[in-house]
């Protein structure tokens, strides 16, 4: 068996980081035909996810992700390439989350600019 562990800090706070898991394991469950169960917590919430030759979870925190994973024998030998999958998905939905705000700021200050 091999192991996938990734950590990705982040300042989203938990409210926000809980849409940008809920967006990870729908995309997850699409294509990676997997089952996610999201058990909320009042500090942090869970993401399991399992399917055939694999399982894990996601812990979202108010300042980090951490997710861990096993990859049963068959899905072992691809793992680069699954963890490398998993890595690109998160990061573009920490990347499009954390994009949103100073967005809106230079578009605020471009305007202030302009009178």
């Amino acid at each position: 068996m091999a192991d996938i562990h990734i950590h990705r800090p982040h300042q989203l706070g938990l409210a926000k980081a809980r849409k940008v898991a809920w967006q990870w394991a729908e995309e997850v469950e699409k294509q990676f035909d997997m089952e996610c169960t999201v058990l909320e917590g009042e500090t942090s919430d869970t993401v399991e996810f399992v399917r055939p030759g694999v399982k894990g979870q996601l812990i979202v925190a108010p300042d980090h992700f951490e997710l861990d994973a096993q990859l049963g024998f068959l899905l072992g030998a691809f793992s680069a390439r699954i963890e490398s999958e998993i890595e690109k998905n998160l990061d573009a939905l920490l990347a499009s989350s954390g994009k949103a705000k100073p967005a809106a700021k230079k578009a605020a200050a471009k305007k202030t600019a302009r009178k």
